[in-house]
């Protein structure tokens, strides 16, 4: 008789791009605080420039690597992670995680009490605690005036100025919610295999968002656990780059707004998108000359060039 192999209760995807320190400090959290479930850990690396990825890898013994000999962006990478996942569910993590307990225990036993299959994400703290930006609502036409305008800054915790404002409510239990962050997606393997993962046409940045859209289109649920929480210091890695992270968000949106909209809804749209990175064009260098911040004037000119970006579409209908 062939030998049986016990089910692996989560196979944990991880793509990485240099930042060795992240991943080492994410993999070591990982570790320490998981003793119950059976994991897979496969880690993704895009072609890091810098350092050796094997010097890492090789301190955590179980852990599977596929070293890319280009950098594929986020989504692409994900799905070869998923291509070769055999857990009954699927982590995609970001690099940039510390677990402060064992939040994937937690969130597993939560996916394990409903009957159906989910997205599951959790609160995401800052370094130093404070609550981090963990949901959001899907894109459309009110939200992206709200956000292009600033009534989101203007009015935080309304629910009707702002696409954010989930991320102020002090919730006392879970919550179906449109979107949750890349950073921490533990999605059912049933569902995520069957819309075949992220959307590889997506580079870097709004691919988790269309993978919710596409979830809840077949009425997949989509829920946040506030009181499981994990650090996520997030940017590190990108805030080194700021044009390369300005200039994949804004792509990233208009490809989102190509791929669901069409007619006056994708004008309306566009033009919005563009007078907000008008806006703030403006903005920001004024504000650099009355605080005397250089990072003003660098992220003022950003959005300039922002607004010379229209990526092609690789959505046409």
């Amino acid at each position: 008789m062939g030998q049986t192999f016990p089910q692996i209760d989560v196979s944990v995807i991880i793509v990485n791009y240099n930042s060795f320190n992240l991943l080492d400090e994410c993999l070591k959290s990982l570790f320490d605080f998981n003793h119950e479930l059976l994991l897979e850990v496969i880690v993704v690396d895009n072609n890091s420039t810098e350092g050796n990825i094997e010097s890492i890898i090789k301190k955590y013994p179980f852990v599977q690597l596929i070293k890319n000999k280009s950098n594929l962006g986020f989504a692409a990478a994900n799905n070869q992670g998923l291509n070769i996942a055999k857990g009954k569910y699927i982590l995609f993590l970001n690099n940039d995680i510390v677990f402060l307990d064992d939040a994937i225990k937690q969130v597993y036993d939560f996916a394990e009490s409903k009957k159906n299959d989910l997205f599951i994400g959790c609160q995401l703290l800052n370094k130093d605690l404070s609550k981090q930006e963990s949901v959001v609502e899907f894109p459309g036409l009110w939200n992206a005036v709200t956000e292009n305008l600033f009534l989101y800054k203007i009015f935080e915790k309304s629910s009707l100025f702002n696409k954010y404002y989930q991320n102020y409510f002090e919730y006392d239990s879970p919550q179906q919610v449109d979107v949750i962050k890349g950073a921490f997606m533990f999605c059912s393997a049933n569902a995520v295999k069957m819309l075949h993962g992220f959307d590889k046409r997506f580079f870097f940045y709004s691919e988790e968002t269309d993978l919710c859209y596409r979830f809840k289109k077949l009425g997949g649920e989509i829920y946040f656990l506030p009181d499981i929480e994990i650090i996520h210091y997030g940017g590190e890695s990108t805030d080194k780059n700021l044009w390369f992270k300005f200039k994949n968000q804004t792509t990233g949106k208009i490809q989102y707004y190509q791929k669901h909209f069409n007619g006056w809804k994708f004008g309306v749209l566009l033009f919005v998108h563009y007078l907000g990175l008008f806006l703030r064009g403006i903005i920001y260098p004024l504000g650099g000359i009355l605080l005397f911040k250089k990072s003003l004037f660098i992220k003022g000119y950003y959005f300039v060039k922002q607004m010379f970006i229209y990526p092609q579409n690789k959505f046409v209908k």
